[in-house]
C-alpha cells in the first residue's frame, strides 16, 4: 500500500501514525498508519476513492463513540467524517395535502445526530427528539440503528446515499438496510480497514409538530438521560439488551458494579458502562469485558453481546 502516494495528493492533511486516543470518546486507541479529516460529502468520497485507487485499506469513523480501538492501532487509512451539511424541505408529493405534510431532512453522515435533532425541533419537525442526548454521528447512528426512549433511527429513516469506490453512489431505501435492534447491513462488530461501502448521507422523513411540545419532550429525555447515565470517559453502553433483561441489570445483579481491571472499571452508577479513569488501555477494557461476560454467563446462563465495536488489530 502507498500512503506516500496519498500524501502527495493530500499533503499536510494526511497525518501519519496519528494516535486514535484523541479521536474517540473512550480516549483509548493506538496509532493509525494514516489519518485524514473529511469535511464534506464530496471530500469523504474523494478520500475513500483515493485510498481505493492506491489499494490502501480505509476505515471511516465519526465522533469515535461506541468503539474500542486496539492499543496496536489501525493499519491503513482512517478517515474521520466531519461532513455535516443539513438540508430540510417539504416532500414534493405531500405539498398538496397540508394535513399529511412530510418534510425530508437530508443530512451528511458526519453530522452530530443530537444537533440534527435539535435543528429539527426548532423547525417544528417531530420524530428525532429522542436523539437530543445521543452521542455520535448520523452515519454511526444508521450503522447501529441508534435509539433511545422507544425511538429508533429506523422509525423515520427514508434511506441513505451509499458510496462504493469503483462503482459510485447509490440510493438505498431504509427497507434494504436490514435495520434491527442496534444493527444494520453495515454493522460488523469487529471493524478493520478494507474497501467497504461508505454512508455519505441519510434522509429522514419528519412531520410538523408544535415546537414547544417538541422542546418539552426533548427536555424530559435529556433529564432522564442525565439521571441514568454516568459521567466520565466511556464508549456508551457496552452490551446489548438481552431477550429478557437489560444488560446493566444482569451485570449489577452479578455483583460487578465497581469491578476493575487496571484503569478500566464498571460504573457504580450504571453497570452497562465501562469507564476509563484516564489510564486505561484497550486490553484492560477487553479483559474487563470478558470478565463481565464470563461472570454473567456463569450466574445467569446468558451470553452478553457487545454493542461497542472493536476496531483495529487485536
Amino acid at each position: 500500500m502507498s500512503l506516500e502516494r496519498l500524501q502527495l495528493v493530500l499533503g499536510d492533511r494526511l497525518l501519519l501514525n496519528e494516535p486514535l486516543s484523541g479521536h474517540t470518546s473512550f480516549r483509548i486507541g493506538g496509532p493509525a498508519d494514516g489519518f485524514v479529516v473529511a469535511c464534506s460529502a464530496a471530500d469523504l468520497r474523494e478520500c475513500v476513492r483515493l485510498a481505493w485507487s492506491e489499494k490502501v485499506p480505509y476505515l471511516v469513523i465519526g465522533a469515535g463513540a461506541n468503539v474500542l480501538v486496539s492499543d496496536k492501532g489501525v493499519r491503513g487509512l482512517v478517515v474521520q467524517n466531519q461532513a455535516s451539511a443539513v438540508h430540510m424541505a417539504p416532500e414534493p408529493a405531500a405539498q398538496e395535502t397540508a394535513l399529511d405534510l412530510c418534510w425530508l431532512v437530508k443530512v451528511e453522515s458526519g453530522a452530530a445526530l443530537c444537533q440534527v435533532a435539535r435543528q429539527a425541533i426548532e423547525r417544528g419537525l417531530g420524530g428525532l427528539e429522542w436523539a437530543v442526548g445521543v452521542p455520535g454521528t448520523v452515519g454511526g447512528a444508521v450503522v447501529g440503528n441508534a435509539g433511545a426512549f422507544g425511538g429508533y433511527v429506523s422509525d423515520n429513516l427514508r434511506g441513505a446515499e451509499v458510496y462504493v469506490p469503483g462503482e459510485g453512489e447509490r440510493w438505498r431505501l431504509s427497507s434494504e438496510l436490514q435495520l434491527a435492534y442496534r444493527t444494520s447491513v453495515f454493522k460488523q462488530g469487529t471493524r478493520n480497514p478494507g474497501f467497504a461501502a461508505v454512508i455519505v448521507s441519510a434522509t429522514f422523513a419528519l412531520r410538523p409538530e408544535d415546537p414547544a411540545v417538541l422542546r418539552d419532550k426533548a427536555a424530559e429525555y435529556s433529564r432522564r438521560r442525565d439521571e441514568a447515565q454516568p459521567q466520565g470517559l466511556s464508549a456508551g453502553s457496552v452490551f446489548k439488551r438481552t431477550a429478557q433483561y437489560p444488560a446493566g441489570f444482569l451485570i449489577e445483579n452479578a455483583g460487578l458494579k465497581g469491578a476493575r481491571v487496571g484503569g478500566a472499571f464498571v460504573s457504580p452508577a450504571h453497570a452497562n458502562f465501562i469507564i476509563n479513569d484516564g489510564t486505561a488501555t484497550a486490553n484492560e477494557v477487553l479483559q474487563l469485558v470478558e470478565h463481565i461476560r464470563s461472570t454473567v454467563n456463569g450466574k445467569f446462563k446468558v451470553a452478553l453481546e457487545l454493542e461497542v465495536d472493536l476496531v483495529g488489530e487485536w
